[in-house]
């Protein structure tokens, strides 16, 4: 069309605002620079112990090695060893390390007592190898790059990081030997499982100084696994560098434009990005489950895939994002693994019925015990999946039927009370109470997820043109929404279950899963607000068990309402509670909390739950101005908007599939339509407007004042002006803010950026 947006985005410049930088030497996990290819990730830091501070530490991690405990139970993961950089001097302060998010690159200039070193490092987005180059000036010709397998990494270094007792470590037998002119490092867990680490460096006559390290991990120990790993690093190493550094940048590249979100609160846009650049750092289309570390594992208590919140939560940005490609690592481990999913219940159910445990590991194994509605969360997420994409195959052949075999076993639970009403029996409601093993009847949490699970099955079967092949079961599904027995409330709102109300603190939403995640109550009317924020005053007056988690679900529930200004406030004061480079932590590592608050930001921004988008819905007042293009909504939209003074200048919508549109723009007046000849405009009340669409078509929505338009219009079109996307001015003090800790940076302080 003659209208198609102008971009001007810097993208290079523009990310580069954001990078993590550190000018201090990171000594923990918890500050440490990391980088990933969605299996292979290594988190880089330091150490202040005097026998150590020559060394760089590069811990690695491979998502999908596990070993079996002798005692039974799911194989967790388990550490996979570390490459030191093993200097001749201290390092020394200051030093510069940067993680450049454009490039996806770990760029550092480090001085040490004796010279400098420069460092570049990145796991390659295609080919699962970490390279490592160094340039050293002649003082430091003699620095190493050490293989360690965990067993093998000094004390001093493993007391840095702390000790779990809750975490399994396996017993493991460490070999090395050279194949061709490679070092493979074998280690071969007991009883059973192992890893295969392979590295090669390489050296130049002519730059005698720089030298660059390949190194691949594979999951396993056998004679096979060691060749395809010496085949990666064979492919990789015989490329010419620049041409195979060019491809791993080529691939981010792609895919951070895949969307852009600009606002005026600096430092929430660029921690916004970096949740971008974590997503696909921890997983890929062909990736594991992100679980609970990503490929980042540290000491933990929670070495596996967590279903009661965190695998649903970390999930939840790759929708609005136009990301989609990052939720197909969750829609292949339940497509490969739907056949385990019965033999988690009891054998009574499994012939029509499957469940999900609360952990378990990849292969989504372990006994569901009395935390039955999992799965049907799991279900939502995969909703998402299917609604921002219309992916019909993905419903057919995935969708549905998980969905009616999650929904079944609750069908199996359910009796009939002395009021008539269908009722389900104790069961747990996530995280509350979990110290005492508190079983409630009638809980929020399974109630809504039932209610959830029989609306979308009934509209599915409808949409796969299922109607009368399941009349019997749609018959189910209706009748057990008649008479199922209503969401449990008291003075204080949503309780936890029936004759449960909350009384003392919860870090975790369940009991108000009705309006967030699953939307079943809107808050459109006067009564369901004022039991919606009933409840979240009510559960915030309790400061016992506030967490990550906490923050960003009560930001996403006060978006659902419109309320930017408190949204805002849950964000800003999670930004208190996460780690310095983004990542989040309580007895251990957990990746869903900064995962979820990307959501939230999109939430502020574009909503489409319902039947309607919902652009800008809640913005702070202090958000004069921001912008987002090509974010995705239900129907499989691609949405952008430029807000500016305060109001809504335009909006862009753009139809993949041809699904009905009904938008509600913000947009105060009558409001204009450019492009799209045969696109049919109905303006409706409140700014909500209904659009007809083809599929591949897209319009320009923009507010008429008097005939003159606030925002570029066809006027201005026919005189090949175009419409402009381009970043938010940003508070240069708050660039390069995460990485090393500054809070200083905060409050305007002259700091050269």
């Amino acid at each position: 069309m003659f209208f198609l947006i102008q971009n001007h985005i810097d993208w290079p410049s523009f990310l580069a605002r954001h990078d993590m930088t550190w000018s201090v030497k990171p000594i923990s996990w918890d500050e440490g620079a990391f980088i990933g290819n969605g299996m292979i990730g290594a988190m880089v830091y330091s150490e202040e112990h005097r026998d150590k501070r020559n060394v760089l530490r590069f811990v690695l991690g491979r998502t999908d090695v596990t070993a079996r405990k002798p005692g039974g139970g799911y194989p967790p993961r388990v550490p996979v060893g570390e490459l030191h950089l093993e200097l001749v001097g201290w390092l020394y302060q200051p030093l510069s390390i940067r993680v450049d998010l454009w490039n996806a690159e770990l760029c550092a200039e480090i001085t040490t007592t004796v010279g400098t070193v420069k460092v570049r490092a990145f796991v390659h987005s295609v080919d699962m190898t970490l390279a490592v180059e160094l340039e050293t000036s002649e003082e430091e010709a003699g620095a190493q790059m050490q293989w360690y397998a965990f067993s093998e990494v000094d004390g001093v270094l493993k007391n840095a990081d702390g000790k779990n007792l809750n975490q399994y470590i396996p017993q493991a037998e460490v070999t090395r030997h050279t194949l061709e002119d490679m070092t493979v490092g074998l280690q071969q867990f007991s009883p059973q499982g192992g890893c295969t680490t392979i590295w090669k460096e390489e050296r130049n006559a002519k730059e005698p100084n720089r030298r660059i390290l390949y190194l691949t991990i594979a999951n396993g120990s056998e004679e096979s696994v060691q060749e395809q790993a010496c085949a990666v690093i064979r492919k990789a190493a015989s490329q010419s560098w620049e041409t195979w550094v060019e491809s791993h940048r080529s691939w981010w590249h792609d895919y951070y434009q895949q969307s852009f979100v600009s606002i005026p609160d600096t430092m929430l846009e660029g921690f916004y990005w970096i949740q971008m650049y974590k997503l696909a750092s921890a997983t890929r289309a062909d990736g594991m489950i992100i679980d609970n570390q990503g490929p980042w594992l540290a000491p933990t208590p929670w070495a596996g895939v967590w279903f009661n919140m965190n695998v649903q939560m970390s999930y939840s940005p790759v929708y609005t994002s136009n990301r989609l490609h990052i939720g197909e690592s969750l829609v292949r481990a339940f497509r490969e693994n739907f056949d385990h999913l019965p033999g988690n219940l009891p054998e009574a159910y499994r012939a029509d019925s499957s469940g999900l445990p609360r952990s378990c590991s990849y292969d989504l194994i372990n006994p569901v015990g009395t935390e039955i509605g999992n799965l049907t969360w799991i279900c939502h997420n995969l909703w998402r999946q299917y609604r921002y994409s219309m992916d019909a195959k993905l419903l057919e052949e995935l969708l549905y039927p998980l969905l009616k075999r999650s929904v079944q076993y609750y069908l199996h639970l359910l009796e009939e009370g002395d009021d008539g009403k269908l009722h389900l029996p104790p069961t747990v409601s996530p995280e509350y109470g979990s110290f005492l093993q508190m079983t409630v009847p009638d809980t929020h949490y399974d109630l809504a997820l039932l209610q959830w699970g029989c609306e979308t099955l009934l509209q599915s079967s409808e949409i796969l043109g299922l109607q009368e092949e399941e009349a019997a079961i749609r018959s189910r599904w209706s009748e057990t929404l008649e008479r199922l027995v209503p969401l449990p409330v008291d003075e204080t709102g949503f309780m936890i279950g029936r004759d449960q109300p909350l009384e003392f603190g919860h870090r975790h939403f369940s009991h108000l899963m009705a309006l967030f995640p699953l939307h079943l109550i809107s808050g459109d009317n006067e009564n369901e607000r004022e039991l919606i924020v009933r409840t979240l005053r009510h559960w915030f007056s309790m400061e016992g068990d506030l967490r990550g988690f906490t923050f960003t679900s009560a930001a996403s529930t006060a978006a659902a309402l419109g309320e930017g200004e408190e949204a805002h406030s849950y964000l800003k004061s999670f930004m208190h509670l996460i780690k310095p480079n983004t990542m989040y932590k309580e007895a251990g590592p957990v990746m869903e909390s900064p995962l979820a608050a990307a959501e939230a930001i999109q939430d502020m921004l574009l909503q489409s739950w319902g039947d309607t988008i919902r652009v800008f819905p809640a913005i702070p007042s202090e958000w004069a101005e921001a912008v987002f293009h090509d974010l995705r909504t239900e129907g499989a939209f691609l949405v952008s908007a430029v807000r500016s003074a305060g109001a809504t200048s335009w909006i862009r919508i753009k139809s993949l599939a041809g699904q009905p549109c009904r938008i509600q723009t913000g947009m105060i007046g009558d409001i204009g339509i450019s492009g799209g000849e045969a696109a049919q405009l109905r303006q409706l009340a409140n700014g909500v407007c209904e659009l007809g669409l083809e599929q591949g078509q897209e319009v320009i929505l923009y507010a008429k004042i008097d005939n003159v338009t606030s925002a570029p219009g066809a006027e201005q079109l026919a005189n090949n002006e175009q419409w402009k996307i381009e970043p938010v001015p940003a508070d240069s003090h708050l660039c390069g803010y995460f990485g090393s800790r500054k809070p200083w940076r905060l409050y305007g302080l002259p700091i050269k950026s």
